[in-house]
């Protein structure tokens, strides 16, 4: 009931722009900069916003958002971010999370590694279909977002000694299997990108980190350099 619950709170069509936002931003969110994004008053979006903390859709707190502290700093402030929580609804009740965990052990136990993840390559270049390699990493990002991997882009400023552009997922869609089996599920979700996006001008890499994806994309490989996976 607690998920029907939650995902039925992304109903009204201000709460689930607010919770959009809040998830595309990947950090704390204070209610006037929530307000702002989406265009409504601060006292509405702070009563939906809270209403998606309640259902545990959102994570909620506080802090000083000024940056400053003692005395002037002004109050904390609510602020809310994205939880890593899966929500999920099947009638009738489905478990696919069981069966994925029961065959990557088995896969594990078997030393499957190597066939799993030339297996995922080939879903990815076949999920691509006809379509050339991605041509750079806007193409490539509008290729992963489309399957869930919320990503964004980092780098890029001006100058030499900006930090150059790098594509990082906030979303791993195999988060509750890759938790069990790190290893295996990366390495099988590294292939799938690398069929996924094809050999181009984009590199794909493993940088693991918490709380999001394994995988992370770059303009293109330096020279001399070879791509870093697991294969």
């Amino acid at each position: 009931m607690e998920d029907i619950e939650a995902i039925a709170a992304l109903q009204d069509s201000v709460r689930r722009r607010l919770y959009e936002y809040v998830v595309e931003q990947g950090r704390e969110v204070g209610r006037n900069e929530a307000a702002q994004a989406v265009g409504v008053a601060r006292t509405l979006a702070a009563h939906h916003l809270d209403k998606l903390a309640e259902v545990g859709l959102l994570n909620s707190g506080s802090r000083r958002l000024t940056g400053r502290s003692g005395p002037g700093a002004g109050r904390p402030a609510k602020v809310y971010s994205p939880t890593l929580a899966e929500r999920s609804v099947s009638l009738p009740a489905r478990d696919y999370r069981t069966v994925a965990s029961l065959l990557a052990e088995a896969a594990e136990e078997a030393g499957l590694d190597s066939r799993l993840f030339a297996t995922a390559r080939r879903r990815g270049e076949a999920d691509r279909g006809p379509v050339t390699a991605c041509g750079d990493l806007e193409e490539a990002m509008g290729v992963l977002a489309a399957r869930g991997y919320a990503p964004h882009l980092e780098g890029g400023g001006e100058g030499d000694g900006a930090a150059p552009r790098v594509v990082r997922m906030r979303n791993c869609p195999f988060h509750t299997v890759a938790e069990r089996f790190p290893p295996l599920v990366c390495g099988m979700n590294l292939a799938l990108v690398e069929g996924l996006i094809g050999d181009g001008p984009v590199a794909v890499r493993m940088d693991a980190r918490p709380g999001g994806c394994c995988v992370v994309l770059e303009d293109s490989r330096k020279d001399g350099d070879s791509k870093n996976n697991v294969h």
